[in-house]
């Protein structure tokens, strides 16, 4: 639509000329001020959505510092982890070991840490995986090592009672044998000498003659005497801390259930009573109920040279 045009008559010219509409100084200066208005505006719209606001900004660099240093922070925690594993490991297989305790399963080192409700809320907070990532690694670490100073104070307990308790281990041979040349048969799979099977054989058979003595191999209490199937006459001791001894094939036995017998006491004689071939002793070594080998039990009667002898000997059949 065109702009109307306005005329004026000039008495001069005597005629219509088009009249010039001046344009007042108010109405320039609102327009000025309405064009700077929407500029401003635009400018500060562009600033918002392609560069942030300065509290924006702020925040933002915040919180890239505060991811920064969640980063640190677990790769510490692993870096503790990482010594406090070589720590768990001495401690069950090395330290435990020692003590004839028992290990510590990762289940009670770590209760409860792996319960993902635990942390859920976290997950929702910004970088909340992060967070809740570190939150459980601390939480772990935390865990572990209050289970390990645990475990370090058993121990500590345990050493104060070591002067008792390898009293008590059964730590020497049941029969004299100086030449160590009376090994008849060692601990583990065999062929059965009178059914001629294979069967595993939990002990070792010591042989002697007929009424050779038979000795405690630590301090105990008598806990068993009297004839059991296959083995004959036999005596069982209870040394504590675990440990069970078995003598069997007697001949003869010295001592009364209930009885205390301190380490190299006289219980009884070699025999050739039960399921024997031939006179000798039948001896085991149950920890914790479980069969050992009783020849790693040997260590106050022989040195390293001879135990290695032995284990040979007991190769070689």
């Amino acid at each position: 639509m065109s702009k109307k045009q306005y005329y004026i008559f000039n008495s001069q010219t005597q005629t219509y000329e088009p009249a010039k509409v001046e344009r007042r100084w108010w109405a320039n200066l609102l327009w000025i001020l309405f064009c700077s208005v929407l500029l401003c505006a635009a400018i500060v719209l562009i600033v918002y959505f392609f560069f942030g606001s300065p509290k924006e900004e702020m925040l933002k660099l915040e919180n890239e510092k505060l991811q920064t240093q969640y980063n640190i922070l677990l790769r510490r925690v692993d870096d503790a982890m990482v010594v406090l594993d070589d720590i768990k490991q001495r401690d069950d297989n090395l330290y435990r070991v020692i003590m004839q305790a028992e290990p510590i399963g990762d289940k009670v080192r770590n209760a409860g840490i792996d319960n993902a409700a635990r942390y859920a809320d976290l997950t929702r907070m910004s970088n909340g995986k992060l967070v809740a990532t570190v939150t459980q690694d601390v939480d772990r670490l935390a865990r572990n090592l209050y289970v390990q100073d645990n475990s370090f104070n058993e121990l500590v307990d345990l050493a104060r009672s070591q002067e008792d308790r390898m009293k008590h281990i059964p730590a020497i041979q049941p029969v004299a044998d100086k030449d160590l040349r009376r090994l008849g048969s060692g601990f583990g799979w065999r062929v059965d000498p009178v059914f001629n099977i294979r069967n595993f054989h939990d002990g070792i058979d010591l042989t002697a003659n007929t009424g050779s003595p038979v000795y405690a191999s630590g301090d105990a209490t008598v806990v068993f005497t009297g004839w059991r199937r296959g083995y004959g006459k036999t005596i069982e001791l209870d040394h504590g801390y675990g440990y069970v001894t078995r003598y069997a094939h007697l001949n003869k036995i010295d001592v009364k259930t209930g009885q205390t017998v301190t380490r190299g006491k006289q219980i009884g004689q070699v025999g050739n009573t039960g399921k024997s071939t031939g006179s000798h002793l039948h001896y085991e070594v149950i920890l914790r109920g479980r069969n050992v080998d009783p020849l790693n039990y040997f260590f106050m009667d022989i040195t390293p040279e001879e135990y290695d002898r032995m284990i040979q000997e007991v190769s070689n059949q």
